[in-house]
């Protein structure tokens, strides 16, 4: 495969350089003739289509939020072979995020750490972009809420995300724990939980097209956290849960501590037996009632797998992709059984 070798000079740029250049030129060949040599082919696979929350999803491989926050290679994620993408988080207002550099790359444990902090164009940008293709999958809106909202005003920077986005999106997924924007994670105090999902789910109710509402939730919870959120997610009626964000722990790292000292939410290989473990929790606290969606260090069908096997209906891949290319998401597909 070319990807070692183009990885290999990615990996000499500044991540999020090499990001944004990677997204620009993939841009261009995907609305060029050459988009057949970048395609991932996944219809010689017996693939099962998926129901989760009423959405009906062709196989359950997905792309997590924060890879393509403002659309830019809408509508073309299927050419890498996802069977949806989360777009986002977005909020409201347009923000240019943390001071760089934010993105950081631990190669020797197959991580990242960034502190972003909710860089994006803002919502209406998003779905303008939205508006002017019909997509080629399932589309999520990943939401969040402005820096500079206070919590008690949090509910009005979602339903302000989600009146914009709702005749464009097939589902909502609110973003209460990014560790990168100060004081968001205490959306996830029970009560607080409890105001802002109620605020969501009343105006969801009232809008003229009904779409499923998830909300992402962070690794570092406790368990007994987990469980009254279980029960706020089920008394507000909130349709599935994606287990999880980004997480502050660094124990056991190989990386140096330079790099592993730096602020931020860190994802990757690391991530994946918490994030396991959090998956079989949810599935059994909620009796399956919650049906979850799997993230965090999926580098193989092996780490796939296991995600399924905890309790896990639709997985989504980050850093995995990341450090394995396209070729990850054929791989994935070919060698599970959901």
């Amino acid at each position: 495969m070319i990807y070692p070798l183009i990885k290999s000079l990615l990996f000499q740029l500044d991540p999020e350089t090499a990001h944004h250049q990677v997204m620009q030129t993939m841009k261009h060949i995907l609305n060029s003739p050459l988009k057949a040599l970048v395609q991932v082919k996944t219809n010689d696979l017996q693939l099962k289509p998926i129901t989760f929350a009423g959405l009906q999803f062709p196989h359950p491989v997905g792309l997590a939020a924060g890879f393509d926050k403002d659309g830019l290679l809408y509508p073309h994620w299927s050419s890498f072979g996802f069977s949806f993408v989360e777009l986002g988080t977005v909020t409201p207002k347009p923000q240019i995020g943390n001071p760089k550099p934010r993105l950081f790359r631990l190669p020797e444990d197959q991580a990242l750490i960034n502190r972003m902090g909710f860089n994006n164009h803002g919502v209406q940008a998003l779905a303008h972009i939205l508006a002017a293709k019909s997509p080629d999958c399932i589309i999520g809106g990943n939401i969040g809420k402005n820096k500079d909202t206070p919590n008690e005003n949090a509910v009005h920077d979602y339903t302000e995300c989600i009146d914009h986005l709702a005749p464009y999106v097939d589902y909502f997924t609110l973003n209460i724990s990014s560790p990168n924007t100060p004081g968001l994670r205490d959306l996830q105090e029970k009560n607080a939980l409890q105001a802002l999902l109620h605020g969501v789910m009343q105006h969801v109710k009232h809008l003229p097209i009904q779409r499923p509402v998830f909300v992402k939730i962070a690794p570092d919870l406790e368990l007994n956290a987990v469980a009254e959120m279980l029960d706020v997610f089920l008394q507000e009626g909130i349709q599935g849960i994606i287990s999880g964000n980004t997480t502050l722990q660094r124990s056991g790292l190989k990386s140096p501590d330079i790099l592993t000292a730096e602020a931020g939410g860190l994802s990757g290989k690391p991530l994946a037996q918490r994030s396991t473990e959090l998956i079989r929790f949810i599935t059994r606290e909620s009796n399956m009632q919650l049906p979850v969606i799997g993230v965090g260090g999926i580098f193989s069908a092996d780490d796939a797998q296991a995600k399924l096997d905890a309790g896990a209906t639709l997985i989504q891949l980050y850093t995995g992709f990341v450090y394995q290319g396209p070729s990850i998401v054929r791989n994935i597909l070919k060698n599970i059984q959901y």
